[in-house]
């Protein structure tokens, strides 16, 4: 099968995120609507190209952003049980993450805004104290 070619556009943009030394939920959620704004009707992608983070879709600043830093002390505790040992202690569990938050997401976007639930925002999810800047690569593709 042959690709097809049509006019879609693909608009990319990088952003830099100070995460800090402590784990962190950021709400990226108004930088990615800036991104998108004006762009019409189409798909981005929200991507985290680090092995110790993720981004997840959480209703924020009701607690949930605590909530799941705590229920991932709870699964992946910072312990020695980690063969993969740099860094800080427990670090290892930090590699094991993505498998549970996914370090992408992909939303809709309908005239120019992200169609995101009332409560929903997009976030960026960094256990890792040892890394204290993040780049997060947004791409949206017209549809």
């Amino acid at each position: 099968m042959r690709p097809v070619a049509d006019s879609r556009s693909v608009e990319m943009t990088i952003l830099t995120v100070r995460t800090g030394s402590a784990p962190c939920v950021v709400d990226l959620t108004a930088e990615v609507a800036g991104f998108v704004r004006d762009l019409g009707d189409g798909l981005v992608n929200v991507f985290v190209p680090h092995a110790t983070a993720g981004v997840a879709i959480l209703e924020t600043g009701a607690g949930s952003d605590d909530d799941l830093l705590t229920a991932i002390d709870d699964l992946l505790p910072t312990d020695n049980r980690w063969r993969h040992r740099h860094g800080s202690p427990g670090h290892g569990r930090d590699h094991v993450l993505p498998a549970f938050i996914p370090p992408h997401a992909t939303l809709p976007v309908i005239g120019g805004r992200i169609a995101l639930g009332t409560w929903q925002s997009i976030c960026l999810v960094d256990p890792n104290g040892d890394n204290p800047t993040r780049q997060v690569r947004l791409s949206f593709v017209a549809g």
